[in-house]
């Protein structure tokens, strides 16, 4: 029945969508994808990287997402870690998985954010 995931919401606060562009473009790397006319009155904005597809919908009341979150694969760990640090957003570390190294960063409104490499050891 399913062949593929098309693209992954999560929320954020109404009004807010400079933070969000700050932060998934100039920080984790995303294009911004002009969202279809019929949705852009809802608020909220559009984001692509290669074949990931993130959308970030309004709503109200807000509450961020500290659990539930979506796992962003990189090909280096430590390049994204030292663009962190210099770009001044602080992260979170866990514990390695076999053949996973993961660290974790909250967007601008709270949301959870999995960084991952995975590795041959």
């Amino acid at each position: 029945m399913i062949e593929e995931l098309h693209h992954i919401q999560i929320a954020m606060p109404k009004g807010r969508e400079d933070d969000a562009r700050g932060f998934y473009c100039k920080t984790l790397g995303f294009d911004e994808v002009k969202k279809p006319k019929e949705l852009r009155g809802r608020g909220g904005v559009w984001f692509q990287s290669q074949n990931v597809h993130l959308h970030l919908g309004v709503e109200n009341p807000f509450s961020p997402a500290k659990k539930a979150h979506p796992g962003f694969k990189v090909s280096s760990l430590d390049h994204a870690i030292a663009h962190l640090k210099a770009s001044g957003v602080e992260f979170r570390t866990d514990i390695d998985l076999p053949n996973i190294k993961r660290i974790y960063v909250n967007d601008p409104f709270g949301n959870r954010i999995e960084l991952l490499e995975v590795t041959t050891t």
